[in-house]
């Protein structure tokens, strides 16, 4: 199983999209969410569980988190999608309209038997019950469960609260699954933006979703990885600032002290645990050496 320090960008495309699966090599994604629901229509799931299969076989991208997105077990299609993850062995299986922790469970239970104990499980939230019950799912899975991944579109459809320009009517909702993810060790991501060519505003999102604690977005086009790379990763100032508190608490007039002084703000060992974290990242993703 890869597991991975980064998800600030997550990819889905069609499982059945040849032309994308041959794209992936090229891109910077730190994950593909290889989709067989929402993306696949009804006509195409068989081809697409076969091409991703395939995929597979062929050997997918080293270094990144692969993921395959199922139709739900409830469904005509759920149980097959299953047998193709057995075959393909991903990192993790994303689980669509999570509502209750037993969702999950019974994913869980059909990995178990076909050995891939290790498999991580990921969670879309997107409808209000799965919002609701965000918290009991994420504490009865943890620490398998990698991810809860927000799904506005679903969720709007369902509050009947209509689109538009920016998402300030959805934020107590956003707040919510990011509080549950967090109280559990679970990794919040944030919601697709639909309009991949506006990439002023997908950056604007971006930002908005990092200020409320997501770690990273599920994407829809690769033109919007870079930017989602670079506002969910760490800037070269908080690179800088992480190093400089590693250094004043490792210097000796440091030692024993619970704060210290920082150019000028008290800086505590809680903020020391924090870069510490950061720099173990950038270590474990090969972009930088602490």
């Amino acid at each position: 199983m890869t597991d991975t320090a980064f998800r600030r960008s997550m990819l889905c495309l069609p499982a059945s999209n040849a032309k994308a699966l041959a794209k992936l090599a090229i891109l910077e994604c730190d994950a593909t969410i290889y989709d067989l629901e929402d993306a696949v229509a009804p006509e195409m799931k068989a081809a697409a569980r076969a091409a991703l299969i395939g995929h597979f076989a062929a050997g997918a991208k080293p270094g990144v988190e692969h993921v395959i997105r199922i139709n739900a077990l409830s469904s005509p299609w759920g149980e097959a999608d299953l047998e193709a993850v057995a075959q393909c062995r991903p990192d993790a299986v994303l689980v669509p309209k999570v509502e209750r922790a037993a969702d999950l469970a019974a994913v869980a239970a059909t990995l178990d038997k076909a050995g891939l104990t290790e498999t991580r499980l990921m969670a879309m939230i997107e409808t209000p019950k799965g919002v609701l019950n965000a918290a009991a799912i994420a504490e009865a899975h943890a620490p398998r469960l990698a991810a809860l991944v927000v799904g506005l579109n679903d969720l709007r459809k369902e509050t009947k609260v209509p689109r538009g320009p920016n998402r300030h009517l959805l934020v107590p909702w956003l707040m919510q699954v990011v509080l549950a993810a967090r109280a559990h060790g679970v990794v919040p991501i944030d919601a697709v933006s639909n309009d991949f060519r506006d990439l002023a505003a997908f950056e604007a999102e971006c930002t908005e979703g990092r200020a409320m604690g997501f770690d990273g977005k599920m994407l829809i086009h690769p033109a919007q990885i870079e930017p989602a790379n670079r506002r969910f990763g760490p800037s070269e100032e908080e690179i800088t600032a992480a190093r400089k508190i590693v250094a004043a608490f490792d210097a000796p007039e440091a030692v024993g002290q619970g704060a210290i002084k920082i150019d000028g703000e008290m800086v505590e060992r809680l903020h020391l645990d924090e870069a510490r974290k950061l720099l173990a990242l950038l270590s474990f993703e090969g972009k930088g050496n602490p």
